[in-house]
Parts: C-alpha cells; structure tokens; sequence
C-alpha cells in the first residue's frame, strides 16, 4: 500500500497561496513515489487538476480561524487516513492528531494590529492566534520557513530547537504571460509597489516620501498594485487627506499588465516592516527592475547587494534612496544588472525538490 500525503491549499489563489501552488506544480514535475491528495476550494479545484493531473484533488471549503476548521475540516482530515499532512499554512485543526509537517511564512498576524477590523474582536483573534501557532509548532514533526529569519524567530517565539525548523527559500518566476499595456500610465513616469496594504506594510510612509520625492520630480507617479479592499480604501483616504497627488490605485492587474508594469518602472519600492521572503520585491528583481527596499526583518536576507536599502521608519530616507536611483544611471543600471542573476539563485524546482525530502525523513 502507498504512502499518502495530503496538502492542505485551501489558500490557493491567494497572495500567500502562491507558494502552495508553485509547490504543488513543482512537486507533480519531480514524480514523487507517494500518493498525493491536494485539499482545495471549490473554485480552485480545475485548477489543481490543470497544475497536477496525476495528484488526486479533493474540495475542501473549511475557512481559515473558524469553527467549522476546527471540527468539520478535522472531520475530513481524519476521513483521509494520511500517513502525512502539509500545512501549508499555520491554521489548521489543533486537535489534529496525525503526523503533520507545517510551513510558518511569518509571524506577522501575532504582532501587528488591524485598523479595520474591530479593535476588541482583533485583539482576542490575535491572543487565540498566538496560542495556535505555539500548539502547532508543538505538534509538527518539522516547521518549514523561506528565510533564516523566519526560522530564528519562530524558534524564539514557540521556544523551539532550531534543528526541529527546515529552511525551504521559495522563488519568484519572470511572468511570461505576454505584455498588457495600462493605457493610463504610458508615457508616464512612475515607481511601483505590489501587495496588499496592511499596516506592517508601511506604505503611508511611502506615500509620505513620495510626496518629498515630487518636490524634485513633479511628474512622478507612484503606483500601488492590489485589489482595492478595505485597508486600501484607508490608504486612498489618507492620500486623499495629505493632498498627494499622481498616486495611482491600479485596484486588481493581470499578469501581462504587471509584466508591463515591471518593465516600465523606474523602480520597485517595498517599505515593509515585516515580511517571511519578501515575494513581490524578488519578481521585480527577476524582471530586471531597480529595486529599492526597507532593510527589515528578511529583506536582506533574500536580496543580498540587488537591492538599495533605507530605514523603513525614516521617511527621508526612503525618499533619498529612490531619488538615488532615479537621478544616479550607474546605481540603476547595476541594479538592472544584478537583480535578475540574484532572483535566478532562487527556484521552485529546489523548493519542491528539499519539500520532498523533508516528508521521506519525516515519514522516514
């Protein structure tokens, strides 16, 4: 009888789902010798099917930090009989008893609040999230982590042995989808940021630079990729209030229009305070885009000299480290230079390939 493994990516589709999905692509490439079953949305499921035609697919539609995670979805992994389960992220059933392997992206959700959501609702989720993520590291036979950083605070936090965490880097791809032009943008001079726009982001101080940045060059824009939720609405309204202006919301984009986007920028900003592998700034690298970065947590971890680092809480300084690029050829040709051969030190093939060797030894 064959060994069975169950991925849990019910976040596939996601921005965080991204690495379940390369991982899942890349793992069905490499032909493993276990019987691989894939848990995902409904919506996701032909999907799954197209990535990984030999992995069997099954729908699963528990939503993360609910009831109905921790009794139905437990109900369900139970059901599988799996001699291992991945999560792919730190929710999942605490009172899962089966052995089970665990990717922790980052311990961001424990440190930082949410101004739209409910002060007291986030503040006890966040408590109860706490306690989770200490139980499941607990109870995995091994934790996996994209940067050392990750890694280091993770053992930290749930007092852990660093031998018990795996260190597994993920990768950015060059988007291949071909070239969308923003008609609204062409011509124009910008600089860009991809992601969503939680506080740990930081992006009121990339606004707040901008708006030092356009004394020098009034015809900038600055470019804010992401689908337009609440907290973006929140970022609109604070443009809106400081009187900024050439801050484009370009809401949710295509891949060939962020191919486009990446290719036309004068250069890539991430402010973030906190991040787990710094996914977005690595596919500007791969793109061949100067890349101008916070030097917190991971960041210079993943980038090493591809990038131009700041002090993410200084906002002159932001400012001026854009600016370097922006009036200095030799600093932005270099980075166009170095970028893509960093981003090429990374792949999804070695990403799948040390995955799998985390489940022979653990089930080993």
């Amino acid at each position: 009888m064959s060994t069975k493994i169950v991925i849990d990516a019910r976040e596939s589709g996601t921005g965080t789902g991204r690495y379940i999905d390369k991982l899942i692509e890349y793992l069905h490439k490499l032909k493993p010798d276990f019987e691989i079953v894939v848990l995902t949305k409904s919506g996701r499921i032909e999907f799954m099917k197209a990535a990984a035609p030999s992995f069997e697919v099954v729908e699963s539609n528990y939503k993360e930090f609910t009831f109905a995670e921790q009794i139905g979805f437990l109900r369900q992994l139970n059901g599988l009989k799996a001699d291992l389960v991945h999560f792919g992220m730190t929710q999942q059933p605490i009172l899962y008893r089966g052995k089970a392997v665990t990717t922790i992206h980052d311990l961001t959700t424990a440190r930082f609040t949410n101004p739209i959501k409910n002060w007291l609702v986030f503040k006890f989720k966040q408590q109860m999230y706490k306690l989770v993520i200490r139980r499941v590291a607990k109870k995995s036979v091994m934790l996996l982590t994209s940067s050392e950083y990750v890694k280091r605070d993770v053992a930290q936090f749930a007092r852990l042995p660093a031998n018990k965490i795996v260190v597994v880097y993920e990768a950015a791809d060059k988007i291949t989808a071909p070239v969308e032009p923003i008609v609204s943008l062409s011509g124009k001079q910008f600089i860009m940021y991809v992601g969503r726009a939680q506080p740990h982001k930081n992006l009121r101080l990339a606004v707040d630079a901008f708006a030092e940045l356009k004394k020098d060059y009034p015809r900038l824009h600055l470019v804010l990729v992401g689908k337009l939720d609440d907290s973006y609405r929140l970022l609109q309204k604070y443009v809106r209030d400081r009187g900024v202006e050439q801050v484009v919301f370009t809401d949710f984009v295509s891949e060939g229009e962020l191919r486009w986007l990446y290719e036309n920028a004068r250069a890539y900003v991430f402010p973030s305070l906190s991040e787990g592998f710094g996914l977005p700034g690595l596919e500007a690298l791969a793109h061949g885009l100067p890349l101008v970065s916070s030097q917190a947590s991971c960041l210079p971890e993943i980038y090493g000299d591809a990038a131009l680092y700041f002090d993410p809480k200084d906002t002159d300084d932001i400012a001026q480290k854009v600016k370097a690029v922006l009036q200095n050829p030799q600093i932005a040709e270099k980075l166009r230079t170095v970028g893509p051969k960093q981003a090429a030190k990374y792949s999804w093939q070695r990403t799948a390939k040390q995955t799998l060797e985390v489940y022979s030894k653990v089930l080993g």
